[in-house]
């Protein structure tokens, strides 16, 4: 897809926002009420989940796809709206100390999980005190510094840092700060307890059915606490997440409305222009700010051969992102020079050392480090694993293969389910180089530093660092920047992060990426804010019958 098309989608899915935005307008005005429309209950919202989850919850795991899907059962304490607002869920209220080192939640009253237990704050305590400080892959450095989680009663919870800890409200929804129910996993081996697989929360809807390999069925929660204007959420009868390997098949199930919404670019990019132009389908591109998604190549350092900087440089220089972005992604991207996405303008910082695509200064850097080209031309063989989420990450693999080919690196790119994939690069470590994504989020201490931070290496914990990145100023830096109480403190200390973590270059960033969902055009409300991806989708409706395929099929 050639640059113009690229603006030409883009330009399409701002008119399609800009004219939500004036139907809005226009209806608020009063000059046109029949353009005004009530939200209907009922109805089979029929989406993708792709590839299948390994667990249905996000406190465990922060796979996309279990975070998608898992916020619908789940509630965060929080939710955020457009701009970065925290709102209500279930906690009703919050209070900072001036310090900055307690925070106080008050709970929403009659709330229950749905089994009829009710929720309070023994729930929160427990999962803070067991899930989110040992195991979750983000919390444990966000929540490192919690000295004690009072509950003075059961609808109080109060949370006392031995130092401020900002970020912790940057991560207080369904997916940042799940919350479990303490009735069912107290005194359980908690990464294999089994509700993990058929979960209960306190969420819209309720958790029907998981056939392996084929759909998982959720059902309207009818005791939900969220009501607007009297009327209970969620609106919709029943979710129903359909596992659709093949991308083309998953184009073809929303052409001809057998699925009505697709999140993190179901369809093959070269088809997303086709797709966002017919009358029966739209694509989406809010709701993903809170992500702050980009694309990386994790360097495994302690395999010989990378302890060397200049071999990992000369891997920087190796591959031309712009190419990579235009031939592999379609533009659906951004060359990254940092970790830290440029959209997180606060942040992000430019002056890092950059890697310019340039073969003969990667050539020469393979020389300086000793691993001269064989009589075959060959200097290294080694492998590339990459994220199993579909063919973009594949396509990704292939042209990392090609370009490390050029300055006389042989790679071998191996292919695997998720759980193969996942305890190979997080747990055995038994890999060379990987491409994965992961989330940054609205603060670096959230997304970012998991996967620079010396302390989760080699736990056996998806999404962290992978790469066995030691850096005692590395580790400091973001030590400091979860002490400080100082907002204006924490960006010149995550700028000097990313300084020297592009320095070291334990990771290569490749791309900052630009997701899209294609839905139903008769599917309403799906984005109420910037974590929409990870939130629920209490809000959706349908304006006139879809079309539902029968998912047991």
């Amino acid at each position: 897809m050639n640059t113009s098309k690229i603006h030409h989608l883009h330009a399409r899915t701002r008119k399609l926002l800009n004219l939500g935005l004036t139907l809005g307008l226009l209806t608020a005005l009063g000059l046109s009420a029949q353009l005004a429309q009530a939200q209907t209950r009922g109805g089979t919202l029929t989406a993708i989940l792709q590839p299948e989850p390994v667990i249905l919850t996000s406190a465990l795991n922060t796979a996309s796809p279990t975070g998608f899907f898992s916020a619908n059962v789940f509630d965060g304490l929080v939710e955020y709206d457009n701009d970065f607002k925290l709102r209500p869920a279930l906690a009703e209220s919050w209070e900072v100390s001036k310090d900055s080192k307690t925070l106080t939640f008050h709970l929403r009253r009659g709330v229950k999980w749905h089994d009829g237990k009710p929720f309070s704050s023994a729930d929160v305590k427990w999962t803070l005190e067991n899930v989110w400080k040992k195991i979750h892959p983000r919390n444990q450095i966000i929540f490192n510094t919690v000295t004690s989680v009072d509950t003075p009663d059961d609808n109080t919870v109060v949370i006392h840092f031995s130092e401020p800890s900002l970020a912790v409200l940057s991560s207080l929804n369904s997916n940042g700060a799940q919350v479990l129910p303490k009735h069912l996993y107290e005194g359980t081996d908690i990464l294999n307890n089994p509700y993990n697989n058929k979960p209960v929360g306190t969420g819209p809807f309720v958790f029907k059915e998981w056939s392996k390999g084929n759909y998982i069925t959720l059902e309207r929660n009818p005791d939900y606490w969220d009501k607007s204007k009297g009327v209970s959420k969620p609106y919709l009868d029943r979710i129903v997440f359909k596992i659709v390997p093949d991308a083309g098949a998953r184009a073809a199930a929303l052409e001809k409305g057998e699925v009505q919404y697709a999140p993190f670019s179901p369809v093959p990019l070269k088809d997303a222009e086709r797709l966002a132009k017919l009358p029966n389908l739209k694509l989406e591109t809010r709701g993903y700010d809170w992500i702050s998604p980009w694309l990386f190549l994790d360097v495994n350092v302690d395999k010989p051969y990378f302890k060397d900087v200049r071999v990992r440089q000369a891997l920087a220089h190796a591959i031309d992102l712009n190419a990579f972005n235009k031939v592999v992604w379609y533009g659906f991207g951004k060359p990254a020079v940092s970790p830290v996405v440029s959209t997180l303008k606060q942040f992000h910082s430019e002056d890092v050392p950059k890697y310019g695509y340039d073969p003969k200064k990667a050539e020469a850097l393979l020389d300086e480090a000793g691993l001269k080209r064989g009589a075959d031309g060959v200097r290294l063989r080694i492998n590339i694993d990459y994220l199993p989420y579909g063919d973009d990450y594949k396509r990704s693999s292939e042209y990392i293969r090609q370009a490390l080919k050029r300055v006389g690196i042989e790679v071998n790119v191996r292919a695997q389910d998720t759980p193969t994939f996942t305890r190979r690069v997080y747990g055995e470590r038994d890999y060379d180089l990987s491409v994965v994504w992961f989330a940054g989020f609205a603060d670096p201490l959230v997304g970012v530093t998991r996967a620079y931070w010396s302390n989760s290496i080699g736990k056996n914990i998806p999404w962290t660092n992978a790469s066995g990145y030691r850096s005692a100023e590395a580790d400091k830096l973001i030590e400091q920047a979860q002490a400080s109480a100082s907002q204006t403190e924490r960006v010149a200390l995550f700028k000097k992060f990313q300084q020297r973590v592009q320095t070291d270059l334990p990771s290569i960033p490749l791309l900052e990426l630009h997701f899209f969902t294609v839905q139903a055009a008769n599917l309403k409300d799906t984005v109420s804010g910037v974590d929409q991806i990870y939130s629920s989708l209490k809000n959706a409706w349908f304006d006139s019958a879809p079309k539902v395929a029968d998912a047991s099929k």
